[in-house]
């Protein structure tokens, strides 16, 4: 079963995300991920203010700038990982590193 894995983060440490964590610890992740057989995909994303969300309403094409939705945190980054269970992508998603000052959202892919 396919799970992304969304990495937020406050937008204060955002730009020392690698720092906090440590480069070799998102190394170090990444090739576990990889090691298990699990991990088909990561990137980390540009800031919000690069963001722009379009809707279509009633026709009329509609362009904000700025993420879909306004919060506190701000998305980081992901990983697309294939495991058996929500359980055990829930324990891997506890080992990104990033997990003790920002948050994981793990949603299965359709």
């Amino acid at each position: 079963m396919k799970f992304l894995f969304l990495l937020y983060v406050p937008p204060a440490i955002r730009d020392d995300m690698d720092a906090r964590a440590g480069l070799e610890a998102w190394f170090a992740y990444g090739r576990s991920l990889t090691d298990a057989g699990v991990h088909l995909g990561n990137n980390a994303l540009e800031g919000t203010e690069t963001a722009t969300t379009v809707r279509v309403r009633d026709g009329e094409t509609l362009i904000t700038d700025g993420p879909f939705a306004e919060t506190k945190e701000m998305l980081g980054g992901y990983y697309l990982v294939d495991l058996p269970s929500r359980e055990e992508a829930i324990a891997w998603a506890a080992r990104v590193p990033n997990a003790p000052y920002g948050s994981i959202e793990v949603r299965p892919v359709l």
